[in-house]
């Protein structure tokens, strides 16, 4: 699957699921923003991502799924410290994330993604469902000062 896969898997073998995706960020207006993508099978706000295709690399498959959730082609830039957490089954899983720049394209909703939308880096805080994608989000940005740590 790529050198890079093999670094990891090595690195952390007890990880069962493996996927991809990215950050994609930009700037409008003189605001950074952040893609957020709706998932209505989870119920969720969080960054395009996917699990693996057999025998593909990783950074294929982060721009594979980023094409498929959001209709948009990206340029994949900076890759990110790898996110490890507990999926929904209890599986221990890793995502390796790239930070993205929009090149072309449009949004279809589909049976994966039901709705996007571009966040500024405050309300991408709010909006995020999962902890550990705050997190990732600041690994990028530095924090943001959100009402969660107001409160």
């Amino acid at each position: 699957m790529g050198d890079l896969y093999d670094r990891l898997s090595r690195k952390y073998p007890k990880v069962e699921v493996w996927a991809a995706g990215g950050l994609v960020l930009r700037e409008h207006r003189g605001i950074n923003e952040v893609l957020l993508v709706h998932r209505p099978a989870h119920r969720d706000w969080s960054y395009p991502k996917g699990k693996l295709d057999p025998g593909e690399t990783l950074g294929r498959a982060a721009w594979r799924e980023v094409f498929e959730e959001t209709g948009f082609r990206c340029k994949r830039l900076k890759r990110l410290p790898l996110v490890r957490y507990r999926d929904g089954s209890g599986r221990r899983k890793a995502v390796v994330y790239w930070t993205m720049q929009v090149l072309d394209g449009q949004f279809e909703p589909n049976a994966e993604v039901d709705a996007l939308g571009w966040f500024d880096l405050l309300s991408a805080g709010q909006v995020l469902t999962y902890e550990h994608d705050v997190l990732l989000l600041d690994s990028v940005t530095g924090p943001v000062p959100s009402l969660r740590m107001l409160a």
